[in-house]
């Protein structure tokens, strides 16, 4: 005769034998991750950078005059996103999901296209598909749909070489922005080009290549992101914070390049372009992060103002319905 504790126990072995099963899995996978991405993740240079995409990913993030230096703060917001969400993704029905064997192939796949063609930055980007794609596999959507933005934020990571393309316009905005304020001021200057010259004293500005604001951009996009997840309440928030990310850089920038350019116009060129240039980059965090502050302030009032306002209802996962309010629950 079978009794309840023997259906209890063979359960509970069941589960066990479950979770060694999925732990062996994520073993193995982390096998897999290691094979394919340290020792064979880099093919571009491998004389001097060897075979492993994460030191050759590491080595950008200490070099390039510091533009990628924020890539070390990526994995380590991940991770305490991650952490933070422990009990509820302790919590989530863990059902393994077909999908996640496309989507881990393609990961895979795409892996092997950026080593036949020797770009690293397509392996780096397959690598987070993966750290996305094998918890859908072994987990299925309810952790996968927790996990979106965790692992989307390790792109930050990824020196892309595309970003380099854009260093000439924003010096260009930047150079022009700049002058038209100051001869809104009343201080007379000339823009050519990258260079703001002040006719009347002799002195010329260049916005060089590291004057251009790329580093503040960078920075900025992955800050943007992680405020607005900790902050904002809902997605669509989210997303405008984070394209403002890329005018409060310009902007930041332009205001370092004013006050360098009114320095240099006061006390001369080679007092604005000594210490004070070296330690001006604060200023574009410091205009940058308040004016962020300012707009994320801005959206909570707006989505309270739409939440309060007559014939609006809004339900737990934060969708807004105008009019009629919460649909009816079902009938019967």
């Amino acid at each position: 005769m079978v009794t309840g504790n023997d259906l209890q126990d063979g359960d509970s072995r069941a589960t066990r034998l479950d979770m060694a099963l999925r732990l062996g899995l994520a073993a193995l996978a982390g096998v897999l991750l290691w094979y394919l991405f340290c020792l064979h993740g880099n093919t571009e240079d491998v004389a001097a950078r060897g075979r492993s995409a994460i030191r050759w990913m590491v080595e950008r993030w200490n070099g390039a005059g510091g533009d990628l230096s924020h890539g070390w703060l990526i994995p380590i917001v991940s991770g305490f996103v991650i952490w933070r969400m422990r009990a509820a993704l302790l919590t989530e029905v863990r059902r393994p999901s077909l999908a996640g064997i496309v989507f881990v192939a393609s990961a895979i796949v795409l892996h092997l296209v950026g080593m036949r063609i020797q770009q690293t930055r397509l392996s780096l980007v397959a690598l987070v598909a993966l750290s996305w794609s094998i918890p859908l596999l072994l987990w299925g959507w309810g952790v996968a749909r927790r996990l979106v933005f965790p692992c989307a934020y390790l792109l930050f990571c990824i020196p892309y070489s595309f970003i380099d393309n854009i260093t000439l316009p924003l010096r260009l905005v930047a150079t022009g922005l700049g002058a038209g304020i100051l001869n809104g001021c009343g201080v007379m200057v000339d823009s050519v080009g990258t260079s703001i010259y002040f006719p009347n004293m002799g002195v010329a500005l260049d916005v060089a290549d590291p004057c251009s604001g790329l580093r503040y951009l960078l920075a900025m996009l992955a800050l943007t992101a992680a405020y607005g997840y900790f902050q904002l309440t809902s997605n669509w928030q989210r997303w405008i914070l984070f394209a403002c990310a890329v005018p409060l850089a310009v902007i930041g920038n332009v205001a370092r390049i004013l006050v360098i350019a009114i320095i240099a116009g006061l006390w001369g060129q080679n007092t604005a372009m000594g210490v004070y240039h070296t330690y001006s980059g604060y200023i574009v965090f410091a205009v940058a992060i308040l004016l962020m502050l300012a707009v994320s302030r801005l959206l909570a009032r707006i989505w309270k103002a739409a939440d309060a306002a007559p014939g609006t209802a809004t339900d737990k996962a934060g969708a807004v319905w105008v009019g009629r309010g919460p649909p009816a629950p079902p009938s019967g």
